[in-house]
């Protein structure tokens, strides 16, 4: 079976994990990526319930006409009180614990209720552990950055303090491939951050949006 895990499209506030729309770049990601995937039998779309996932997938779904599944567990990391600010914001309220978080050395939660990796791991892994149990051959998951960072850190029962490497910038609507072996029970890593279909647009790239949590503690 193949799992297409993909980042939803770009959404139209950089507020931290607010539940908004997509923005036009967004959309324009998300019908690019359905005419990509419409080549590659999908068998049915799934998406977290946060708007931009849905929305993602929707327009996905325009060119597949599969059965469409939302499931909360596939939501992005809670950020506890980062929810709602700005890197502006983060740099004044919670600069210590991004110190810590970019050093990578412990999976600390999101302060003020937040999660932390391994609590995202364990959520979301536990759907694909439902999907690996239908019949599908193909079958996309769109999903959110700190979600597929977690599932490739559990899959490859790293340190979960270290899921940050998975990428400085996953960009929106890349496609990170993951192939279950039946007969042996294992996932394998195939391919990650794959946003071929947007690269010769300069616009829809992610370095117009945002540089991540590194740049904020510079």
């Amino acid at each position: 079976m193949n799992i297409y895990l993909i980042r939803h499209g770009r959404q139209n506030s950089k507020s931290y994990n607010v539940d908004v729309p997509l923005a036009a770049e967004g959309i324009e990601q998300a019908r690019l990526l359905g005419e990509r995937l419409s080549k590659y039998n999908i068998d049915a779309v799934y998406s977290s319930d946060l708007i931009r996932a849905v929305e993602t997938a929707d327009i996905v779904n325009e060119h597949i006409k599969k059965p469409r599944i939302v499931d909360k567990r596939l939501r992005e990391t809670d950020f506890g009180g980062f929810t709602g600010l700005s890197d502006e914001e983060l740099k004044d309220s919670y600069r210590e614990f991004l110190k810590r978080r970019v050093s990578m050395t412990e999976d600390e939660p999101y302060p003020d209720g937040g999660e932390n990796c391994q609590m995202v791991y364990e959520r979301a892994f536990s759907v694909l552990q439902e999907i690996v149990k239908k019949d599908y051959d193909n079958v996309c998951l769109v999903i959110h950055g700190g979600t597929i960072r977690a599932l490739l850190t559990g899959i490859l029962g790293a340190d979960y303090a270290k899921w940050l490497v998975f990428g400085r910038q996953i960009e929106n609507t890349s496609i990170t491939e993951l192939l279950y072996d039946e007969k042996m029970g294992t996932f394998h890593i195939e391919r990650f951050n794959d946003y071929a279909h947007i690269e010769g647009k300069d616009h829809l790239l992610r370095k117009h949006f945002g540089k991540g949590f590194f740049s904020i503690v510079k």
